[in-house]
Order: structure tokens, then C-alpha cells, then sequence
């Protein structure tokens, strides 16, 4: 396993619209690190530093958020949990930290890739995809960034299934039922 990513934070105590309004226009995130025991602390971040961790962790990828309060540093295993955006900018608005027990499992939505083109769409059929994220369970350190499949055996009236996706090691389905995450249509005849 590589070394986890850091993210330095300072303890925020003004809160409210306009003081976030204020961070945002210097170039500050407001923000809120959640603790494994239901607890929260307002915090404030550079916009840049936390954009380029953004980039290299996504939303699956356990770092260690470093909280300086009065002097005092602590440091805390975590998850992006919710990340709030400028409509038009690529600027973080707000961000929500989730700390974690890295020896609990947690649930959280992973992205899928689809990866090659399937022989039934080559011969005309029509790739319908009805999920673009599944939910694993996962002790935090075994999450996976994504979940690829690869769909170049995939024939006209075929499905891939939940039960079909391969899992990484450590990794399962959030639910027991099975659910359809794309097909292969036959083609409509005119």
C-alpha cells in the first residue's frame, strides 16, 4: 500500500454565511470533519492544496486530514464524503470530511468504467447502461478507486448482472439483491 496523502486544516470559529462567504472570496474552503464517534468540527482549508488531494484521492480513498487547533495538531483517518461546487467555476463551495475506523467495514458508492466495445453493439444492438456506481462494503484501506468491466464478450440480448462483477479482494456488494448494471438491446427494426 502506498503512503496516505495529507491534507493540513485549521479549526474554523466563524460560522455562518457570511463568514464563509468571506473564506471563499480569500481563497478558503469551509468545511466539516465528522469523527468516528458522531462528533463535528468546523474547519477551513486553501482552496488549491485541497483541489490537487481532490484529484489524486477522488471520494474512495482513505488520507489523513491534520487538524490544527490552538497550536495543537491532530491527525485523523478520513473519506470525502460530500463536496459542494461553484455552478460554473471549478471551485470547491464546502466540503464534508468523514472520519473512519479503518478496521470497520464502511458502505460507499464506487464508480464503474466500462472498458472495450461489446460484439453485440458492433453488430447493431444498443448498449443500455442502467448504473454508473454500485454500493461495496469495504474496510477503508481495500477500497477500490473504481470498479472496471470490460465488455467485449457482451453479445446482442446479453446482461451483465450485479452478481457478474468481478470484486475486488476485501470488497462486496452493499445489498443481496441482484440487479441489472447494463445490457446489449436487440436493435429496433424500422
Amino acid at each position: 500500500m502506498s503512503e496516505q496523502k495529507t491534507l493540513s486544516v485549521q479549526k474554523r470559529d466563524n460560522l455562518g454565511k457570511g463568514a464563509n462567504r468571506r473564506l471563499r472570496s480569500e481563497e478558503v474552503v469551509p468545511g466539516v470533519f465528522y469523527d468516528t464517534k458522531g462528533n463535528n468540527v468546523a474547519v477551513q482549508m486553501p482552496a488549491k492544496p485541497l483541489q490537487k488531494l481532490f484529484e489524486e484521492v477522488g471520494r474512495t480513498t482513505v488520507f489523513q486530514l491534520e487538524i490544527e487547533e490552538e497550536g495543537k495538531k491532530s491527525t485523523h483517518p478520513v473519506l470525502i464524503w460530500d463536496a459542494l461546487f461553484h455552478p460554473y467555476k471549478k471551485k470547491f463551495t464546502h466540503i464534508d470530511f468523514f472520519g473512519v475506523d479503518l478496521d470497520r467495514e464502511i458502505k460507499i458508492r464506487v464508480p464503474l468504467e466500462f472498458v472495450g466495445t461489446s460484439r453485440g453493439v458492433k453488430l447493431g444492438g444498443k448498449l443500455e447502461v442502467y448504473r454508473e456506481f454500485i454500493d461495496v462494503m469495504s474496510k477503508p484501506l481495500t477500497l477500490p478507486k473504481k470498479i472496471t468491466l470490460d465488455l467485449t464478450e457482451l453479445d446482442i440480448n446479453s446482461t451483465i448482472m450485479l452478481k457478474d462483477v468481478a470484486m475486488p479482494e476485501g470488497v462486496r456488494p452493499a445489498t443481496n439483491e441482484n440487479f441489472a448494471i447494463l445490457s446489449v438491446l436487440t436493435p429496433k427494426s424500422e
